[in-house]
């Protein structure tokens, strides 16, 4: 699973600048978010297919959550249609999410998603199969670059913005699951459940690819989104990653891993070190384990 010597230097490029270019000298957070303990799942699946249903729901049921009678909302990672290319969480895997938290009693699952790049998100949906598990499933979506906004107040102030204007749909969920395409990022270095937060922030307000938020500084911006809209859970898909020059022009690289999580920082450290790299060199993710959630495998329980 680990990267060879080509596939680091492309993604700790921009990780190696931004570690030296970015130095946290005191807390810019209002809350420490971290739980005592956190929680981790490694779930093993080859390939995409309709045995993770049964293989999801029993990995959800290592956790022992109730979310009977809440309102889950899933947030994919979606982006571009590039066929051939893992660029999206796979379609069935968000369907099966979506079932398993059905059968455990959920009252409700919608899937959102804001996309950085294309603009038609029905042409999006359409493409990448999502539109077919919605049915089948009888799953709600709401574009999250359309949805009425609340301006909120950011609970972090490392990109100096105050305030953003989010998604009412995000705000009124119970329950966030994050659901990342395991990357590596020409930029961030990775994006996995944190990065993909970021894209709850509307592209009809901030631009495409949520322009504002880059200038404001990209690891910043995620720190600000984090501390605000923290993810409950995290199922990262890592059945098909990509490596390379992400998040669109990398490469396939099987992974065989689905990560569950309860915590998204102890979700991002682990599967970075899956990928054979450091979290520590990666700046959103070392500067979150201040206070969003742990880094550190002393703190980490894994499930099996």
């Amino acid at each position: 699973m680990e990267m060879n010597r080509r596939d680091w230097l492309v993604a700790s490029a921009a990780v190696t600048g931004s570690a030296f270019a970015m130095h946290f000298q005191q807390p810019n957070y209002y809350r420490d978010l971290r739980p005592r303990r956190s929680r981790v799942a490694i779930v093993r699946a080859d390939h995409y297919s309709d045995k993770l249903d049964e293989l999801l729901l029993n990995g959800l049921r290592l956790f022992k959550m109730n979310v009977r009678g809440r309102s889950v909302l899933l947030k994919p990672n979606i982006v571009e249609y590039i066929p051939g290319k893992p660029v999206n969480t796979d379609a069935r895997l968000i369907g099966a999410a979506a079932e398993g938290f059905l059968r455990l009693g959920a009252g409700s699952v919608t899937v959102a998603e804001g996309p950085g790049h294309h603009r038609d998100t029905e042409l999006l949906v359409y493409e990448t199969g999502l539109a077919d598990q919605l049915v089948h499933r009888k799953i709600q979506f709401v574009d999250l670059n359309r949805d009425d906004l609340i301006k909120t107040k950011l609970q972090a102030n490392y990109s100096a913005l105050g305030h953003l204007w989010l998604p009412r749909t995000v705000l009124a969920s119970d329950f966030i699951v994050s659901m990342p395409k395991v990357k590596t990022h020409h930029w961030t270095g990775v994006t996995l459940s944190m990065k993909n937060i970021f894209g709850i922030v509307p592209g009809s307000r901030y631009g495409w690819p949520k322009n504002v938020l880059h200038w404001a500084g990209i690891h910043e911006s995620i720190l600000d989104i984090c501390s605000t809209v923290r993810p409950h859970f995290v199922i990262a898909d890592g059945i098909v990653g990509m490596y390379g020059d992400g998040p669109l022009n990398g490469s396939p690289k099987p992974l065989g891993t689905i990560l569950l999580a309860d915590d998204p920082v102890a979700a991002d450290s682990s599967m970075i070190r899956l990928m054979g790299l450091d979290p520590t060199r990666v700046p959103h993710v070392q500067e979150a384990s201040r206070f969003i959630g742990n880094c550190d495998e002393a703190a980490i329980w894994q499930l099996t």
